[in-house]
């Protein structure tokens, strides 16, 4: 009797959840996805033994943004602040770590949570993912920014957790965010003449070999997910754990991070939970970075908070299906208004966007600012590396392409034209489907309250910048004011 006893309060066990999270990590870049110069082994085993997912995206392509829809439920236009790089992280709205908290599970991050900004002034104890555990350090192969041993630090973790709790933990990787080590790839093994380099960026060496380096760091922080893995394996709870593997946007590359095209926002996904899900599946269901707080309250066996906005996907993981299971699950809609310093009176770059199964639609608010940041102040919103050294030396195509004025609406068919190459806001072919686009996402936004549609758009201009300066911007910024 005791036995059977306890076997049904096994089978009845809430179940754990490990958040993997990239920083800066294209979709597309996996073995999953058919990728054969990034090598993430670890990611496709979380896909062929759960589900791979084809759309999943970020409603806005920055660090910070992205990591506060995920915490609340809530698109980025719907966090006041929060909608912004280097902003204050506003405490009235419920991040699901806290929730599930109070509910009895052990919670806990390592690495990179929300981020970079303020969450301290606005009155959290601690990062909104999670208490911190950053104890143990090792160096990665290359010159990355990482501090920490994330497994050991997961291990540390679970080493707290008492016997009775599950437990919900936030494994927040540095890589393959900037700076990386110029060669690094290439001394590991890489060969140049298998990446492939997408159009908008020159096909030369410059580009090849920095690709080979983003690709090492992608690489290394897989490992660490597999050593996560592997301990929970060993401990008997790998198979009662939800284990997500993502990134909060695009690689840090011209025209991707920060920046509303597809590469920028289309991320990767791919979700394991025992034998709760079927194998091998792949759906091309559009998830939102805001329903991954809904879906975990779901799974833990709670009602999403009120303030999220976002819609649990538990019911399309569960399916058992393939290709498209919820039709209503079919557009996106993205945003960004400042991410990083870069012009006059800090102004940002506002942007909205439409995704569906076909076309990208994008309205740039403020077509005669610099999109990248100005250039007196070096394109601040593209991460220094390489590739941006090379480019903007050029003033060729590519260089316009990243750094230069954009129309104030763009349209590709991003199902035939994915690097978004082909501009269709002019043609007057596409002239009917522009306006539903338009029309439809300015209706969306409405309904999510977005102050931009609402006629109170100068709220974004009143949003500090929390972050650092540098001395040299602040005298071009004296300057420009004086003006």
């Amino acid at each position: 009797m005791a036995g059977a006893g306890s076997l049904a309060a096994q089978k009845t066990k809430r179940p754990n959840i490990l958040f993997t999270i990239h920083d800066d990590w294209s979709h597309g870049h996996a073995g999953a996805y058919g990728c054969t110069w990034v090598k993430t082994p670890v990611f496709d085993r979380v896909a062929r033994e759960g589900v791979l997912f084809a759309n999943a995206f970020t409603s806005n392509p920055k660090c910070s943004p992205c990591r506060a829809t995920i915490l609340t439920g809530r698109n980025s236009w719907q966090l006041k602040e929060a909608i912004n790089h280097y902003s204050i992280f506003p405490n009235e709205f419920a991040v699901y770590p806290a929730q599930l908290e109070q509910a009895g599970y052990h919670v806990g991050l390592t690495g990179k949570g929300w981020g970079p900004g303020d969450f301290k002034s606005t009155g959290f104890d601690h990062n909104p993912a999670g208490k911190e555990y950053q104890q143990h350090k090792l160096k990665p192969p290359t010159d990355s920014i990482a501090p920490n041993d994330y497994a050991k630090n997961f291990e540390a973790f679970l080493a707290e957790k008492p016997a009775d709790k599950p437990f919900c933990f936030w494994m927040g990787g540095q890589e393959p965010h900037r700076p990386y080590e110029p060669g690094s790839g290439l001394r590991a093994g890489k060969k140049l003449a298998e990446i492939t380099v997408p159009k908008y960026l020159p096909d030369n060496r410059v580009t090849r070999s920095d690709l080979a380096d983003y690709a090492l760091e992608v690489e290394w922080f897989d490992t660490q997910v597999g050593k996560a893995l592997k301990h929970l394996e060993d401990i008997g709870e790998l198979d009662n754990t939800l284990v997500v593997m993502t990134s909060d946007h695009g690689m840090p590359f011209p025209r991707v991070k920060g920046q509303i095209y597809e590469e920028g926002f289309h991320i990767p996904l791919a979700v394991r939970w025992g034998k709760n899900l079927g194998t091998g599946r792949t759906v091309e269901d559009f998830i939102s970075t805001r329903d991954f707080a809904p879906t975990f309250m779901e799974l833990a066996g709670l009602p999403a908070a009120g303030t999220m906005t976002g819609k649990s996907f538990l019911d399309v993981l569960k399916s058992g299906k393939s290709g498209i299971v919820d039709t209503s699950r079919n557009t996106m809609l993205i945003a960004k208004e400042r991410h990083d310093l870069g012009r006059p009176n800090d102004a940002g770059y506002p942007v909205r966007a439409l995704r569906d199964r076909k076309f990208l639609y994008v309205r740039n608010y403020e077509p005669d600012r610099w999109p990248a940041g100005d250039p007196e102040t070096g394109y601040r919103n593209v991460d220094d590396g390489p590739t941006k050294t090379d480019m903007i030396s050029r003033f060729d195509k590519y260089y316009q392409m990243s750094f230069g004025k954009r129309p104030a609406e763009e349209l590709y068919m991003v199902d035939k034209d994915p690097d978004c190459m082909d501009d269709l806001a002019t043609n007057l072919e596409y002239a009917a489907i522009k306006r539903q686009m338009r029309e439809r996402m300015e209706e969306t936004l409405r309904g999510e309250g977005d102050p931009r549609m609402l006629g109170r758009a100068d709220f974004f201009d009143t949003i500090l910048y929390t972050g650092p300066r540098n001395h040299s911007y602040e005298n071009w910024l004296k300057f420009s004011k004086a003006k």
